[in-house]
């Protein structure tokens, strides 16, 4: 059974398919296929948290027929922050880079500015919603000789990770990213959940569904693993050195180096 529900500009269309998992981006305000049914199972895989973004009215007991995965990026930028700190040792300034139009992302510039106050770093706000601003802001951030970039959780920044990397290393700034397949494209580093892990999660859920369960009987999940990754080549060309933990890592296998 397939539903298509009509969406947001940014998104055309939306498939509901029963008994399936549904991937949410994080730059999703809305979820129409919730309100579409109250029946149909539908697990989620989502990058914000999922009472706030509405999917769920409580992590251990959700709501009706909606259960699944929650990324929670917003953990982990204090240990984002601390990694690139590692690799980048003299920076006393890092930018964040986020997409304004997504509603994720004030809160996630408050959890990064905490963050690397925690730290003893200071962060500045830049944004960008489309190619020619994404293209102006690395001029800027050389300009202020930052000494370090974090990208957002944004799908539109997702999209656009080519022109990203390209112009990060262009530029010689060395950036953190929230998704490993950036690092796989060339960029630096990111620090994140396993996805291939989450995504095995997420079919175990769906199972257990299939086999009689009910969503409101499935806790909120939280990935069971996450990952470093640096892309040793690229930390190379920038003239970065890899700090001993980083080393320690790769030998014991909790870092992934390209």
């Amino acid at each position: 059974m397939v539903n298509t529900i009509d969406c947001p500009p940014w998104r055309r269309t939306l498939s509901v398919i029963g008994w399936r998992p549904l991937p949410l981006p994080s730059s999703l305000p809305h979820w129409p296929a919730k309100a579409a049914t109250q029946t149909i199972p539908i697990v989620f895989m989502v990058g914000s948290d999922p009472i706030a973004a509405g999917l769920v009215s409580s992590i251990n007991r959700p709501t009706n027929n909606v259960t699944g995965i929650a990324f929670r990026f917003s953990s982990l930028w204090a240990k984002s922050l601390e990694l690139l700190r590692e690799l980048v040792p003299n920076t006393s300034v890092i930018a964040a880079l986020t997409n304004p139009t997504n509603p994720n992302a004030e809160p996630q510039l408050r959890d990064l500015q905490t963050a690397a106050r925690s730290l003893g770093l200071e962060l500045v706000s830049f944004t960008a919603s489309n190619d020619q601003e994404i293209d102006s802001v690395f001029p800027m951030l050389q300009q202020r000789k930052i000494g370090a970039l974090v990208i957002g959780t944004d799908q539109y920044l997702v999209d656009h990770y080519d022109q990203l990397i390209s112009l990060a290393n262009r530029y010689a700034l060395p950036t953190m990213y929230p998704l490993r397949r950036a690092v796989e494209a060339g960029g630096l580093m990111s620090y994140g959940a396993n996805l291939s892990d989450a995504y095995q999660q997420c079919g175990a859920y769906v199972g257990k569904i299939l086999r009689g369960a009910k969503p409101s009987d499935l806790p909120i999940l939280q990935p069971s693993k996450y990952e470093l990754v640096i892309n040793v080549k690229t930390a190379k060309t920038l003239g970065l050195t890899m700090p001993p933990t980083a080393d320690a890592g790769r030998r014991t296998g909790r870092i992934a180096a390209r």
